[in-house]
Order: structure tokens, then C-alpha cells, then sequence
């Protein structure tokens, strides 16, 4: 392997630590990179840090502030609601061919995350890293049943935008929505155990739409009260 190919190497490990610790909600939205701490943190130089945190630049989940440097990126409430109508199509699509191809082992795998969910919801435990993960799998469940990595791989793309946690974050303190996405998840998994195509279309696109229209609703307030320390 070549030096250049070494230094690249270790920039693209840097980006995914960084960006493995945006999306699990451990560097907050509005929260600055100090290359400085990064670079002694990882024990390399500033030079492959600047580098990764250029390529977040490039991906969207950080910005570079006047007099702040890199931070983390709160996105624009317009932004979310484009991407989740994106986000709908395309797991409304996974959700119409997962009815016709989903395992019943599979369908018991979406119950368990759900009750996962509806269990923390009963405590007043939304928000955690429990309830995150429950979350993420129902639908990574639902992808792997549609079959098509193609579609996987976009769906992937528009959920890499913005932090896993945050959708958690936005139902803390929402029982009325806690209940309602319960609900939907309920209405997925009763579409695809009849193996309704049409039904399960629907169910799943009218999530998303929700889900995202809550979460720009979130992020409209958070944008209000962003971390400047």
C-alpha cells in the first residue's frame, strides 16, 4: 500500500468515527469540531482530521461557521420534509414488495421491535438507545424483506442525512406521537402478515410522512435553541 494510499486510508477511518458518533447523537447538532481535541484525541496530526472533516462537509452533516470552524449541522426544516417525502416513496416501494416476499420469522422479528417500542412507551422510556435501535431494525426488517439492494442502498442514503437518535429525541416527551407510530408500525405488520401489497404501500408511506413531518417540526424548534457553546 502506498503512503498516499495509507493517508487516505486514515482519513476515511477519522470520517466514519466522526461521522459513527454524529449519528449515535454523541457530537450533538450545533456542537463545534475542534480539530485540535480530534487530532490528539485519535493521536494523528490536523492534517488527515481537516481532511475527514472536509468530507463531512461534502456529505452534509457538518458546516464550517465563521469564527466556529466545523460543527455540526443543524439541517434546514425544508431540508428534512424534502428528504422524508424521498424517504417515503422509497420505503413505501420496500414495504410493497416485502409483502409478497416477507418470512414469517421475519414478521415475528417486526412484532419484537415493536413491542420493544410500545414497552417504552408504556414507561416513559422513548428516546433511548433501545428505542433508537427497535426502530432502525423495523425498517432495516422491512428493506431486507423487499429484496432489492438497489432501493436498500437509497433508503440508506437519505437515513445517513441526519442523526439516528434525533427521531428518538423528537417523540421524547410526545406521548399522543409515541402512540401513533406505534400504531403505524401495527398497521405495517398486519399489511404484510396478509400479504397486501396495496395496503402495506400505504401504511408505510403514510409513516414516513408523519414521521418526517414531526421531525421537521422538531427540528424547527431545535434550530431556535441550537448548542453554541
Amino acid at each position: 500500500m502506498t503512503p498516499q494510499t495509507d493517508e487516505g486510508a486514515l482519513v476515511d477511518d477519522i470520517a466514519a468515527r466522526i461521522r459513527a458518533r454524529i449519528m449515535d447523537g454523541e457530537l450533538p447538532i450545533g456542537k463545534p469540531l475542534r480539530q485540535a481535541a480530534l487530532a490528539a484525541e485519535f493521536g494523528v496530526s490536523r492534517t488527515p482530521v481537516r481532511e475527514a472533516l472536509r468530507q463531512l462537509q461534502n456529505g452534509g452533516l457538518i458546516e464550517m461557521q465563521p469564527h466556529r470552524g466545523a460543527v455540526v449541522r443543524v439541517p434546514a426544516p425544508w431540508e428534512v420534509r424534502q428528504a422524508y417525502e424521498v424517504r417515503a416513496e422509497l420505503e413505501a416501494l420496500a414495504a410493497r414488495r416485502a409483502a409478497a416476499r416477507i418470512t414469517d420469522s421475519q414478521l415475528a422479528e417486526l412484532r419484537r421491535h415493536n413491542e420493544v417500542l410500545r414497552a417504552a412507551a408504556g414507561a416513559g422510556a422513548a428516546g433511548t438507545p433501545d428505542t433508537t435501535q427497535a426502530n432502525d431494525c423495523f425498517h432495516t426488517v422491512v428493506c431486507q424483506a423487499a429484496d432489492n439492494p438497489w432501493l436498500s442502498r437509497m433508503i440508506d442514503r437519505i437515513n445517513e442525512s441526519f442523526p439516528r437518535n434525533v427521531s428518538s429525541l423528537a417523540l421524547t416527551g410526545d406521548e399522543r406521537h409515541r402512540q401513533l407510530n406505534i400504531r403505524q408500525h401495527d398497521a405495517i405488520v398486519a399489511a404484510l402478515t396478509d400479504r397486501h401489497e396495496d395496503r402495506a404501500q400505504e401504511a408505510m408511506r403514510e409513516h414516513v410522512i408523519s414521521a418526517g413531518e414531526h421531525l421537521t417540526a422538531w427540528y424547527e424548534r431545535r434550530s431556535q435553541t441550537v448548542f453554541h457553546g
